[in-house]
């Protein structure tokens, strides 16, 4: 059967269908990349200079494996396990695949379909009309092959706009891809930086409880030695009570936080195998590296996505424009052979063919057409107003991070001399007290300014590491460097 096929099958139609096909142009407007936006600073001019003066921040690129900045290995294998184990990047990859065979289904169109088919049927008929043909005999056995082609010339682009915008949909979930890993590695970052400066916060109320209570003993003691009165006593119960009060609040705060970092990195709560993590164990990358303004739209995933949704846009008008023009179908709609018996299928005066060719032009849809295009260049538009609107939030990110890294290293140098400060009061204040210059109250006073001074500072330190990587994460995370064979590669699915 193959032979005859080969033999009978009128090729030449086909083969100048294809080649009109190669030749043709495709309508609609052909995609051209937005301009880059024409910036050298990120922030304004005077705070940038002012940061690379202190070495804040420094102009150089970014690792693949960003989170490696803070020198914590327990941080290393937490944002590795997450990258294996979440479900989001599970989902991402799901969704990266569904575009490539989606695309890949598209492009299927292409080629000529060829449906094989095979029936055999045996009736009884009546005598009367039983065919001479046949021996006049009332059982009849028909056996029939047949091959059925069909193809459509892609005359005007129709499909190769529908495969363009699909592949830019398939690029754009690719780089959602990367979008997710790099989201997903700085939560568990800043969470992890979260996690730590809670702990140093519940460490320095358990510090302050436990040198209240000392102090407490030292004012009963002098109460029954009448140095004190039961006023003096009172207040400092009640700051000693009110510190305990805090303790709890903080302490829930932190379990909470224990079971997002387990839920981020795909684990259930009770998972005991998540390291903890405490301020002393994360390193603050000094100087911060910055990228150049110009690569900004270069290197963030939701940008790089936001344009190729307008790719996909720019094709979509093809499309519509292509629904508006003649269609041709070519095909050989069957070729066969029907015969009494399967041994005699192929053999002389059974087969069969029929070769057809249509073209269909639209003429009156109530302008359902017309308006379909309409839509598809609104749509456009609004997708290249998608595309401004995260490129100019994109530039808003990195100014706002380094405004805020130069913020928390003001911040942070401010809060480190108001605890020396507080230190150094009430180290006086208790040699007063035991010397009887002072009143209780002022004791008192001097506690809870350091109090709050060792809170404040753990609090400046967290928010300054977590600053910075809002920074990283702005600048897009230095996917770029990631070398074909990393493992994080093959976690996130993005191998081209």
């Amino acid at each position: 059967m193959t032979n005859m096929l080969s033999y009978s099958f009128p090729r030449g139609a086909l083969a100048a269908a294809c080649t009109a096909c190669l030749a043709a142009c495709a309508v609609g407007p052909d995609y051209h990349r937005p301009g880059l936006p024409a910036a050298n600073h990120f922030a304004p001019e005077p705070v940038e200079a002012a940061m690379q003066a202190e070495r804040e921040v420094v102009a150089q690129d970014l690792p693949a494996q960003w989170w490696t900045l803070f020198h914590s290995p327990a941080l290393d294998q937490l944002v590795r396990t997450a990258l294996a184990n979440n479900p989001t990047v599970a989902a991402a990859q799901a969704a990266l695949r569904q575009a490539v065979e989606t695309r890949r289904a598209q492009q299927a169109a292409f080629f000529p379909t060829v449906d094989a088919s095979y029936n055999a049927s045996r009736e009884r008929i009546s005598k009367p009309v039983a065919s001479p043909l046949v021996n006049n005999s009332d059982l009849l056995t028909l056996s029939t092959a047949q091959i059925s082609v069909s193809y459509t010339p892609d005359l005007f682009g129709l499909n190769r706009r529908q495969v363009e915008s699909l592949v830019a949909q398939e690029e754009s979930q690719r780089w959602n891809v990367e979008a997710t890993y790099l989201t997903l590695s700085s939560n568990l970052v800043v969470a992890a930086i979260t996690e730590a400066g809670l702990r140093a916060q519940i460490e320095a109320t358990q510090q302050q409880i436990t040198k209240q209570a000392d102090l407490l003993g030292r004012f009963r003691e002098l109460k029954r030695l009448g140095e004190n009165s039961e006023l003096d006593v009172a207040q400092q119960e009640s700051q000693l009570a009110a510190l305990q009060a805090s303790l709890p609040p903080l302490q829930k705060q932190l379990a909470q936080q224990r079971d997002l970092i387990k839920a981020l990195a795909g684990t259930l709560p009770q998972d005991g195998a998540i390291a903890e993590f405490r301020l002393d164990q994360l390193t603050l990358p000094e100087p911060l590296p910055l990228t150049l303004p110009s690569t900004l739209v270069e290197h963030r995933p939701d940008v790089l996505a936001a344009e190729e949704q307008l790719h996909s846009a720019a094709a979509d008008i093809g499309v519509a424009v292509a629904n508006r023009l003649p269609q041709v179908t070519l095909g050989v709609n069957t070729w066969g052979s029907t015969a009494p018996s399967l041994s005699g299928l192929f053999g002389s005066g059974t087969t069969f063919w029929t070769l057809t060719g249509g073209i269909v032009q639209p003429i009156f849809d109530g302008g359902a057409l017309q308006h379909k295009e309409a839509a598809a260049r609104a749509a456009y538009d609004q997708a290249a107003a998608t595309y401004r609107s995260t490129v100019i939030n994109a530039f808003q990110n990195v100014a706002d991070a380094l405004q805020a890294v130069h913020a928390d290293a003001e911040a942070e140098k401010a809060t480190r001399h108001s605890l020396e400060l507080a230190d150094r009061t009430l180290a006086i204040a208790r040699r007063q007290l035991e010397l009887g210059d002072v009143s209780a109250v002022a004791v008192v006073q001097a506690e809870q300014a350091e109090q709050q001074a060792v809170s404040a500072q753990a609090q400046a330190r967290a928010q300054r590491l977590n600053d910075a990587a809002a920074l990283v994460q702005a600048l897009g995370g230095g996917w770029w460097n990631r070398p074909d064979d990393d493992a994080t590669v093959a976690t996130t699915g993005l191998v081209k």
